[in-house]
C-alpha cells in the first residue's frame, strides 16, 4: 500500500499533488527522453535529420494520443470499480484491458506502417525531408504496440493511487533510450533511422516491465472496504444497461495480469469502446488539426520548420506536466464517483484544474525568459532559433487557456460521459481550426497568424465543455 495515494479519503489538494507529482515527473521525463531523439538528430546528423524528424512529429501524436486516450478509458474503467468495490469486474477489466490494447496497438501499427508516405506527401512534407521522414516514421510504428501495453499498464496502476511504479518504469525505459540514441546516431552513424530504432527498443523495454509489475499482482485496496450501500448511476452515464455496482461480494483489491490467459469480457470489451475510443478519438483529433497545422508550417523554409519542431518541445514539456492534474482529475472523480462522494467530485474537477493551469504559468514564464537558449540545444542556426521563438513566444503566453479545456473533458469522462465532449473537441479544436488556417492564415500567411488559432479555439472549446459539464454534474450526482 505504500505506492498508494488515498484518492477517496485525506485531503485532496495534498492527494492530488502527491498523485500528480511522480506523473509530471513521468511525462516530463517521456518529453525529455523524446527531445534526445530531437537534439540527437539535430547535432550530430544535422539540420535536415531535425527537420525530418520533426517534420512527422503530429503524425506521431495522432497515433500515440489514441492510445492515451484508450489507456485513461482503462484507467477510469478501473478507478470506478475500485470507488464501487467490485472485484469481479476489475479482474475482467484488467485481463480484458490488455488484450484491448495489444488489438488497438497493432491496428495502428498496420495502419501507420502502410500509410505513412501518402499521408506524409499529402502534408506537403517537403521533397528534400521526404524519404527520411518515410523511414524514421516506419521504424517507429514498430513501437506502437508496446506503446499500447505501457498505457494500459500506467491506466491501471494510477487508477489505484500508484503512480510510482509508471515512473520507475519509465526512467528505466528512458535512460536506455538515450544511451541507444547515442550509439546508434554518433557511433554507428545510422541517423533518422538509429533515432527510432532506439525508441523501438525502449518501448519494448517498457511494456516487459509494466507486465512483470502486474503479473506479480498489487493490492490497492484493504479486505472489508466498504461498499457503497446505493445503486450507481454509472451505467446510465455510459450508454449501457449493465449494472456496474454488481453484487456486495467479498472485495480484496488485489489486481493481477495473466498475460498468458486469452480473455475477453464482451460487456467490458465494450464498456472500453465507449469509455476509450472517444477519449482516444478526442486526443487524436488535437493532432488531426494539427496535422493541418503542420502542413501550414511547411509552407515555410527548412529553418522554420525545424524551429517549430524544436519550440514544439518546449510546449510538449508544458502540456504534459499540465497532463498530469487531468489524469489525476480523471482518477479522483472517477474513484469517488464510484464510492458516490459528490463533494469530492466537484473538488477534485475544481483543484486538478487549478494546478494544471499554475503549471502552465510557471513554464511559461520561464519559456520566455530562456525560450532562445532552449531552442538552441536542437540547432544553433540564427534562422532556426528565430523561426523557432516567434512560436515559443505566442504559445507561452497562452497555455494557460487550454486547463479549463482538458480538466473538464477529463473530469466528464471520469463521470462516464465521453461522447459530446469529444463532439465539442472536434468542433472546437478541430474544424475551427481547420476554417482558421483556410480563412486567416491563408490571407496573411505568418507564422503569428498560424499559431494564435490555438488560444482562441481553445477559449471556445473551454466555455462550450463546462457548460456541459455542469449540466451532467448535476445530473449524474
Amino acid at each position: 500500500m505504500k505506492n498508494q495515494i488515498e484518492l477517496t479519503n485525506g485531503s485532496l489538494y495534498r492527494n492530488i499533488l502527491l498523485f500528480s507529482i511522480p506523473l509530471m515527473i513521468t511525462n516530463l521525463l517521456q518529453v525529455l527522453f523524446n527531445m534526445a531523439d530531437v537534439i540527437v538528430a539535430g547535432r550530430f546528423a544535422g539540420k535536415l535529420a531535425l527537420a525530418s524528424v520533426g517534420s512527422t512529429s503530429m503524425l506521431i501524436f495522432l497515433f500515440t494520443g489514441f492510445l492515451i486516450g484508450l489507456g485513461s478509458g482503462i484507467n477510469v474503467l478501473s478507478a470506478f470499480f475500485l470507488g464501487s468495490r467490485n472485484q469481479k469486474l476489475l479482474d475482467e477489466t484488467v485481463q480484458t484491458s490488455f488484450w484491448f490494447s495489444i488489438l488497438w496497438g497493432c491496428i495502428f501499427f498496420a495502419s501507420g506502417f502502410l500509410l505513412a508516405k501518402p499521408v506524409l506527401i499529402l502534408m506537403q512534407t517537403r521533397v528534400e525531408l521526404l524519404e527520411n521522414a518515410v523511414l524514421y516514421f516506419r521504424i517507429y510504428m514498430f513501437a506502437v504496440p508496446a506503446a499500447a501495453v505501457y498505457n494500459f499498464g500506467s491506466g491501471i496502476l494510477t487508477s489505484g493511487g500508484d503512480t510510482k511504479r509508471p515512473l520507475i518504469i519509465l526512467s528505466c525505459a528512458g535512460v536506455l533510450n538515450v544511451i541507444l540514441n547515442l550509439i546508434f546516431v554518433i557511433v554507428l552513424k545510422l541517423s533518422v533511422a538509429g533515432v527510432a530504432l532506439a525508441t523501438v527498443i525502449s518501448q519494448y523495454v517498457s511494456a516487459v516491465l509494466v507486465i512483470s509489475v502486474l503479473k506479480k499482482g498489487i493490492v490497492f485496496q484493504k479486505n472489508g472496504d466498504k461498499i457503497p450501500d446505493r445503486k450507481t448511476r454509472f451505467s446510465e452515464n455510459a450508454g449501457t444497461d449493465e449494472n456496474f455496482s454488481g453484487e456486495q461480494t467479498e472485495f480484496s483489491g488485489k489486481i493481477r495480469l495473466n498475460p498468458a490467459q486469452f480473455y475477453l469480457s464482451r460487456n467490458i470489451f465494450f464498456k472500453l469502446m465507449k469509455l476509450g475510443i472517444p477519449a482516444g478519438f478526442q486526443n487524436a483529433v488535437f493532432y488531426v488539426a494539427n496535422i493541418f497545422i503542420q502542413t501550414g508550417v511547411n509552407h515555410f523554409d527548412a529553418a522554420v520548420v525545424a524551429g517549430c519542431a524544436a519550440s514544439h518541445n518546449a510546449e510538449s514539456i508544458t502540456f504534459d506536466c499540465m497532463a498530469a492534474f487531468y489524469t489525476a482529475g480523471a482518477s479522483f472523480v472517477g474513484q469517488n464517483f464510484g464510492a458516490q462522494k459528490k463533494d469530492r467530485i466537484l473538488k477534485s474537477y475544481l483543484i486538478s484544474t487549478g494546478y494544471a493551469a499554475a503549471v502552465s504559468l510557471i513554464f511559461g514564464g520561464l519559456f520566455l525568459a530562456f525560450g532562445r537558449e532552449f531552442i538552441g540545444l536542437f540547432n544553433s542556426n540564427a534562422e532556426v532559433i528565430e523561426g523557432g521563438y516567434t512560436r515559443l513566444v505566442i504559445m507561452a503566453l497562452s497555455m494557460w487557456i487550454s486547463a479549463p479545456m482538458d480538466a473538464t473533458t477529463s473530469a466528464s469522462r471520469g463521470l462516464g460521459k465521453t461522447a459530446v465532449p469529444s463532439v465539442i473537441i472536434i468542433l472546437g479544436s478541430c474544424v475551427f481550426r481547420i476554417f482558421w488556417i483556410y480563412t486567416i492564415f491563408k490571407h496573411f500567411m505568418t507564422i503569428k497568424s498560424l499559431f494564435l488559432l490555438f488560444p482562441i479555439s481553445w477559449g471556445i472549446t473551454a466555455i462550450a465543455e463546462v457548460i456541459y459539464f455542469i449540466k451532467i454534474y448535476r445530473k449524474c450526482c
